[in-house]
């Protein structure tokens, strides 16, 4: 699975923007030159930060969102089977309700 791919999916789902990004700075010669430890990189995605800057400018119900999420953890959430088709079918028609 490539998780890239996945989050960028997530971002457009989401509506957030990509910031612009920079040129990654060069290296000095006095880093390349430390052996092994300089070459070791670690890229951190911001989609995070993104994530919750976009909820928490949006409308979300937070205390609706934390029984739902007790409901999960507990196994007692459940949604009638009719209710996912009718959202499913509402979606692809392009229609809400």
């Amino acid at each position: 699975m490539d998780i890239r791919s996945s989050l960028d999916g997530l971002k457009s789902l989401l509506g957030v923007t990509q910031p612009a990004t920079t040129a990654p700075q060069a290296r000095s010669s006095a880093t390349a030159g430390s052996g092994a430890a300089a070459s070791d990189r670690a890229t951190l995605s911001s989609a995070g930060s993104e994530v919750a800057l976009t909820a928490a400018d949006s409308d979300v119900r937070t205390d609706k969102v934390t029984s739902v999420q007790a409901a999960l953890a507990a196994g007692t959430y459940d949604v009638p089977a009719s209710a996912v088709a009718s959202k499913m079918v509402d979606a692809m028609l392009g229609g809400s309700r």
